[in-house]
């Protein structure tokens, strides 16, 4: 059974520079203090320990701490969770996204597009497969901060019904964040939440945040101030997504095509 009104609880943090005990004591309180009646948390990209490359140092397996916390989180609240972590696995180090239903229940992806630029690609390894998941309902898919970039892998074959990027994008690209979120919402007709971080990492990285909920028409549903920590609840509503993609079914003449590895 579809619930029609989806609640996405934003988080718009500053991230304590490779402190998981910090980090997680401090998710604790936002969630607890702030996140009232949410269907579904949206932290940002590697929220235990900002955007390290430092694998060797800050990772854990499957068993490890922020693992255990997010499950744990999820089943307290009675809320789904969402956000990466550094994860070693089989002598490799992943980008990793965890979404943590309040059953207990985990579902992971591992960031596909490597951010080369911050020479991510020598410290970690890349995803090869694609997660849509259902909640309440509804179907999403959840992606990482550099796949913004390419549509192809977000490209929406009418199996999905929020796209969701968690993020750690500087602030010195922040028109291409926030333009890139409206494309992905009209392109894929469908819901796209994006979480970004704010405040300057232990590499002097300054992040702006620009976090937002945005409707299929591309139309902003709420904004978190640039630069600010703080949080917005935003309200999904599936009968109007069903509604305009009755109204105007751009996807019933896309193209039909695969990705290949």
């Amino acid at each position: 059974m579809v619930q029609n009104e989806l609640k996405v609880f934003l988080v718009q943090s500053d991230v304590k520079w490779q402190d998981i005990e910090g980090n997680l004591n401090m998710f604790d309180l936002i969630i607890q203090e702030q996140a009232g009646d949410a269907d579904l948390i949206v932290l940002p990209e590697m929220f235990t320990t900002g955007f390290s490359m430092e694998p060797e140092k800050m990772s854990e397996g499957m068993d490890g701490k922020a693992v255990s916390w997010i499950i744990t989180a999820a089943k307290k609240n009675g809320v789904a969770i969402i956000g990466s972590v550094i994860i070693k696995e089989d002598e490799g180090y992943y980008n990793r996204l965890l979404f943590a239903y309040p059953s207990g229940e985990l579902k992971t992806y591992d960031k596909r597009h490597l951010f080369r630029m911050g020479n991510e690609h020598e410290h970690y390894k890349a995803g090869s497969k694609r997660l849509i998941l259902e909640y309440k309902g509804w179907k999403i898919c959840p992606l990482i901060c550099y796949d913004l970039r390419f549509p192809v892998w977000s490209r929406n074959a009418n199996d999905y019904d929020l796209l969701i990027y968690i993020a750690s994008w500087p602030a010195a690209r922040s028109f291409p964040w926030r333009s890139l979120l409206v494309a992905r919402a009209i392109e894929n007709q469908c819901y796209v939440v994006g979480v970004n971080r704010v405040g300057v990492d232990g590499a002097g990285l300054k992040y702006s945040g620009d976090s937002a909920a945005i409707n299929s028409r591309g139309e902003y549903l709420t904004g978190l101030v640039p630069g600010e920590v703080g949080c917005a609840m935003a309200a999904l509503s599936m009968e109007d997504l069903k509604s305009f993609r009755s109204k105007f079914p751009v996807m019933l003449d896309g193209d039909r095509f695969q990705i290949l590895d």
